[in-house]
């Protein structure tokens, strides 16, 4: 296993993944410092139930800390922190919670100390600290759970915010030039937590005292005056100011942050630096568009959630769409959810077939943390390997029998392999039950098929008699095969650019396909039309032809 481990690791230092890549950041700080074990961090605002964003920040950062165990062999202790803000004063009342006027009578209060709107818990973040829990549980996340509120009140925090009194005109130096005038005029990156109404208080400071470790202040409505130990939860910081202090106090090695945060890291960091410590590794993740690539937002509602993507997709497509170019701003929105499924499995499916180095890069090692499921293959009679389904398959075989019961696509699966069954291909039953939800919600209510001029009718005549020449089941290389060998005499199809073309033999151009898929399946793109086929049927293939070619599937102004 110590030789094994070795290998992996040498391979990991020749891969350029992006998590081995941030990974051996990490490495190197390792290096220079001698540390024995290093701490990933990503925080969590408890005002909201978990999202999409939470989902992605532990997802990539489970990735880097697994590629930075198999760079280092697991002989440095890696540690996930989940960091929840839940001292933060409530700024308003969330729009999708129960007793709004409960929660609204405890306005700038930390969420600690708000009542839980839906009775369950002792408080509002106490609330959504057990939904973060369960819904890092839900993934298999390995991590540990932190509350600001218990940190700043055990004391946890006490030596580093004494520190950041002491450094109090440097942190003001830092942050002062980065805020308007009027906000930089009251500024502090204390927050008092008033002793008698239990607001976070924004107030500015009429005195530090640092060796009693203390601010002074008053009570804007009252002008009362009042002395706030900087410890023991008595008060806590400007975000920025905290995510510094947090930093230093706990020793985080690594922390990622969406773009829009790139200001908020670099001024972090000073302050840690203004603290005597190293601010931790990380890098900014660009952020999700929706479908008319605008910035997804919470309260704007425009983006996908987390429970949307899981109603129509797996948890590891999810994972997919995390890991898949992180540093590009991607649209998130329903109509990426069968690419992102079908990319994950095309991936999942070459693993067993590549080397180690090509294996180290494959999304699928770092989704599945180094151990990836073996795909599952629907194996016809003869063929040696069988086919993998693709959710776009599904689709379509959902599309051409107009059924939202997986029975049904069970039906053509038997057809094609009779040995095939939930049971024995669970992981394919289940991207079923999701393809036929989404099939019911997306495809159905789109479809828009065309009518074939001449030369397509022609096109699709000829294809039908060839098919009716084929066995009753043919293999999907088979149909594939005589695909191209029909398209290949019609000049509109010919591609002499493709690399196996000859002038006697030219290629087949993409356009034969997405006449099929259009005025087939009412689709702009679809599967590899030949697997489709094999599973569909070739008697089935015909009759589909046949209404296509009569008008069957037109809307009567276009028949």
């Amino acid at each position: 296993m110590t030789e094994i481990a070795s290998q992996l690791a040498e391979f990991a230092r020749q891969s350029n993944a992006w998590p081995f890549e941030e990974a051996k950041k990490l490495v190197a700080r390792v290096e220079r410092s001698g540390q024995k074990q290093v701490l990933f961090e990503t925080g969590y605002g408890p005002s909201g139930l978990p999202h999409i964003g939470t989902f992605g920040e532990v997802a990539r950062t489970t990735m880097v800390r697994h590629a930075f165990e198999t760079l280092t062999q697991g002989k440095i202790a890696a540690r996930l922190l989940a960091f929840s803000d839940d001292l933060d004063g409530l700024r308003k009342v969330p729009d999708n919670i129960p007793n709004k006027d409960l929660v609204a009578a405890h306005l700038g209060k930390p969420l600690t100390q708000v009542p839980d709107p839906f009775g369950e818990y002792p408080s509002f973040g106490a609330h959504n600290n057990a939904r973060l829990r369960a819904f890092l549980d839900a993934f298999g996340f390995e991590y540990e759970f932190a509350s600001a509120t218990q940190y700043y009140q055990s004391g946890r925090f006490d030596a580093t915010l004494l520190k950041m009194l002491a450094r109090y005109d440097a942190v003001q130096a830092i942050m002062l030039p980065s805020l308007r005038a009027e906000r930089a005029a009251s500024y502090a990156p204390f927050l008092p937590i008033h002793p008698t109404t239990g607001i976070v208080m924004q107030v500015p400071l009429e005195e530090i005292d640092v060796a009693r470790g203390l601010i002074a202040w008053r009570d804007p409505d009252t002008g009362e005056r009042f002395e706030t130990p900087v410890t023991g939860g008595h008060c806590k910081l400007q975000w920025k100011p905290d995510w510094a202090m947090r930093w230093c106090a706990l020793g985080v090695d690594y922390e990622m942050a969406g773009k829009d945060l790139i200001d908020s890291v670099k001024l972090s960091g000073e302050i840690a630096r203004a603290l005597d410590c190293a601010p931790p590794e990380g890098f900014n993740y660009e952020l999700f568009l929706d479908e008319n690539g605008q910035k997804i937002s919470k309260s704007k509602g425009n983006g996908l959630t987390i429970d949307e993507w899981l109603r129509y997709a797996s948890p590891e497509s999810l994972a997919f769409f995390m890991y898949w170019k992180p540093r590009e701003a991607k649209r998130l929105y329903f109509d990426v959810i069968p690419k992102a499924v079908d990319e994950y499995l095309a991936f999942l499916d070459a693993y067993p077939r590549q080397d180690w180095k090509l294996r180290l890069g494959n999304p699928a090692w770092h989704i599945h943390a180094g151990n990836p499921p073996p795909p599952e293959f629907i194996a016809h009679a003869g063929e040696a390997k069988g086919t993998a389904i693709s959710f776009g398959m599904l689709l379509n075989l959902a599309a051409v029998a107009n059924s939202e019961d997986p029975a049904v696509l069970w039906g053509f699966l038997r057809r094609y392999a009779p040995e095939a069954s939930p049971e024995k291909f669970p992981r394919l039953d289940r991207m079923i039950q999701y393809a036929v939800v989404y099939f019911r919600d997306f495809v159905r209510p789109k479809k828009v098929y065309r009518a074939a001029d001449e030369v397509e009718r022609a096109a699709l005549e000829k294809l039908s008699e060839a098919l009716a020449g084929l066995p009753p089941d043919p293999s999907a290389e088979d149909v594939q095969t005589l695909l191209y060998d029909v398209a290949r005499p019609i000049p509109r199809y010919q591609n002499f650019a493709a690399k196996s073309a000859t002038p006697e033999k030219p290629g087949v151009s993409n356009d034969w396909f997405s006449m099929l898929y259009q005025v087939l399946l009412g689709e702009a793109r679809g599967p590899r039309f030949g697997s489709f086929v094999a599973l569909y049927g070739v008697d089935n293939a015909r009759a589909l032809i046949a209404d296509a070619l009569a008008g069957k599937f037109l809307a009567p102004a276009s028949v």
